[in-house]
């Protein structure tokens, strides 16, 4: 499994596991061996936020960074049968012409999907994507949208296969005497202004205040200067300090695994999160605020027709929005208990893949003929050429020996911290200055 940040490393792990067939898949347990690999960039996970993912079947201690060629080394060297590809979209294109130059005698099934929500660049994405063996959608919605768009531009749409989030689970929701919990489910790049973040934190602040006796705690995805799938440029933390008048004593940041801090949530709050679905399926009690309009910028337009937007001043109020069962059946929450079939198809798909014997070269819709303009500056940022192949430079020679080793990934950190200040706190320093 190969993964770009935290969050598509725990999709990827779990899906990885989801396929296998593993205990909490609802199948019987197979010795299966999972390896995970982390595509070096922007927002390589930090061994916190590895952590912090929970419990996903692969061993954190023995993850390795690599970069795309590197990548295309190992699966050459080591004859995996199943790739998980847990990337973002270009990544994804260029991991597969990759892939399809090696022209091995015996390649890998090759699976991708998306962390969440698709509620952006929906073309875009899934043009990206296809070529793999198995394109997972996260429900019967996606499934349809998924094939919609492959046949539609004349691509084979025989790749897409519906399944679930793998990380959907935990006990259903159960009221306790004493307690009264409001967890809002920040988003690193949603809303994106300063404005309107402030504004979600005031009036969440506000909340608080208003129910002194209710805990409201602000769930955050990384702490200032770790990145995650989305570029955080204004992290709440540092909006906090700006509250006036401090914050509330029964007001908390808290961090962690989401689903631990769902087993003591009774109300979940965001504004297009994937942590809704994760609390739907719980039954937990779930809003999706319309406090800055419905958007498709802000993605809570994918919540339409689901009887969960509302606003502050209603949940202020008491008001608890009702989600439409129609809705729900749709969207792959399996909040009726039909969760552990979920990954039956996606596995007989896989298994009947293998058993295939040689399976044919990997063939994406984007190649140099169809998309000259586009295809070669996307591998181009993975170093390879528009034939999928290294570009030449791209492959040198490993070093001998821990120290020279060592300095090597001591030079390649200190670069990565120094491209992630840059990003979070020069570059909107002077977007700021720019805009006076």
């Amino acid at each position: 499994m190969l993964a770009d940040s935290d969050t598509r490393w725990k999709w990827g792990a779990l899906t990885a596991r989801r396929l296998a067939g593993s205990p909490e898949a609802g199948a019987a347990e197979r010795p299966v061996e999972i390896s995970g690999l982390l595509l070096r960039g922007r927002a390589t996970p930090t061994p916190r936020q590895l952590a912090e993912v929970g419990e996903v079947g692969v061993d954190a201690g023995r993850v390795r960074e690599v970069t795309a060629v590197e990548f295309l080394h190992t699966v050459r060297d080591e004859a995996y049968d199943v790739v998980v590809l847990a990337l973002v979209g270009g990544a994804v294109q260029a991991m597969l012409h990759g892939l399809a130059a090696l022209d091995l005698p015996r390649r890998p099934v090759v699976v991708t999907g998306y962390v969440g929500v698709v509620y952006e660049k929906l073309a875009d994405g899934l043009l990206l994507r296809h070529g793999a063996d198995v394109v997972l959608a996260n429900s019967r919605h996606d499934g349809a949208r998924f094939r919609a768009v492959y046949e539609g531009v004349g691509a084979d749409a025989s790749s897409v296969t519906e399944a679930a989030l793998p990380f959907l689970g935990g006990e259903p929701h159960r009221a306790e005497e004493g307690r009264d919990t409001v967890v809002f489910a920040a988003q690193p790049s949603v809303p994106a202004s300063r404005a309107d973040r402030m504004y979600l934190l005031r009036r969440l602040v506000e909340h608080a205040r208003l129910h002194p006796a209710r805990e409201v705690l602000l769930k955050l995805r990384s702490k200032p200067g770790e990145h995650t799938t989305h570029i955080e440029e204004l992290p709440y933390q540092r909006l906090a300090e700006r509250i006036p008048g401090g914050l509330p004593p029964n007001f908390s940041l808290v961090y962690g695994h989401m689903g631990e801090v769902l087993d003591r949530t009774d109300l979940l709050v965001t504004v297009s999160s994937t942590a809704a679905l994760e609390s739907l399926h719980r039954r937990i009690p779930t809003a999706i605020l319309s406090d800055l309009g419905v958007r498709e910028a802000l993605g809570n337009h994918h919540f339409i027709g689901s009887g969960l937007i509302t606003s502050w001043d209603h949940l202020d109020g008491g008001r608890r929005p009702e989600p439409d069962t129609e809705w729900l059946a749709g969207q792959g929450v399996a909040a009726d208990g039909t969760y552990g079939a979920a990954y039956d198809t996606a596995r007989v798909r896989v298994a009947a893949l293998l058993a295939a014997g040689p399976l044919p070269r990997l063939a994406p819709y984007y190649t140099p003929a169809t998309a000259p303009g586009y295809l070669p500056g996307i591998l181009a940022r993975y170093h390879l050429g528009p034939d999928g192949h290294p570009l030449p430079g791209a492959v040198t020679a490993q070093e001998t020996g821990r120290v020279r080793g060592a300095v090597r990934e001591t030079v390649r950190n200190a670069a990565r911290g120094a491209y992630r200040h840059g990003v979070q706190r020069i570059a909107p320093v002077i977007r700021r200055m720019g805009e006076l």
